[in-house]
C-alpha cells in the first residue's frame, strides 16, 4: 500500500541524509522524495511516498519523529490532502501524429513547452491518476524521455 508522509524539517546540513538513511537502514523503500523550501526560510518540507503495511508506516512515522531537526511529521493516511506532481515528457511525433498529441495534451490541460521537428516536450501537472493516464496515452506515440518531480502534498485543513 502506498503512503504519503509530509515532514517539516529545519533547513540544515545533513537532514536529508538522516531521513534517507532512516529508510535505507531499515530496508524501507522511498517511491518518491521531494524536498523544497516553505514560507519560512529556515524550514523545508519533505514529501515522501513509500510503500508498506500499517505497521511499517507506524514505525516510519515514529522513527522520523525521533530524528534531530524534524519539526513535524504528517501521515496522510487518515487526513484529506491535496497532492500534485509535475512531469516533463518528450514524445516522438511526425506530421501525422503531431495534431493528435496536441489534442490529447489540450484535453488533459497539459502544456507544450518545446516543439522540435520530430518531438514535442509536454509539461503536465496533476494527481497520480491523471498523470498516469496521460503517460499511458503518450506511450502509443513513443516516449523519448521522461522526468518526474515526485509528489508534493499539503493537508486540506
Amino acid at each position: 500500500m502506498r503512503h504519503t508522509i509530509s515532514v517539516l524539517v529545519e533547513n540544515k546540513f545533513g537532514v536529508l541524509t538522516r531521513v534517507a538513511g532512516l529508510f535505507s537502514g531499515r530496508g524501507y523503500n522511498i517511491d518518491t522524495l521531494n524536498v523544497g523550501p516553505t514560507q519560512a526560510p529556515h524550514l523545508s518540507r519533505m514529501t515522501i511516498v513509500t510503500t508498506g503495511d500499517e505497521a511499517t508506516l507506524d514505525q516510519i512515522v515514529k522513527q522520523l519523529n525521533k530524528l534531530p531537526n524534524v519539526i513535524k511529521v504528517q501521515d496522510f493516511r487518515n487526513e484529506e490532502y491535496v497532492d500534485r506532481e509535475l512531469v516533463l515528457v518528450k514524445v516522438g511525433v511526425d506530421s501525422k501524429s503531431r495534431a493528435e498529441v496536441m489534442q490529447i495534451t489540450d484535453i488533459f490541460r497539459a502544456k507544450i513547452v518545446d516543439v522540435q521537428p520530430k518531438s514535442l516536450t509536454i509539461e503536465i501537472t496533476g494527481n497520480d491518476s491523471k498523470v498516469e493516464k496521460f503517460l499511458d496515452l503518450m506511450k502509443t506515440f513513443g516516449v523519448l524521455e521522461l522526468t518526474r518531480t515526485g509528489q508534493v502534498a499539503l493537508p486540506r485543513k
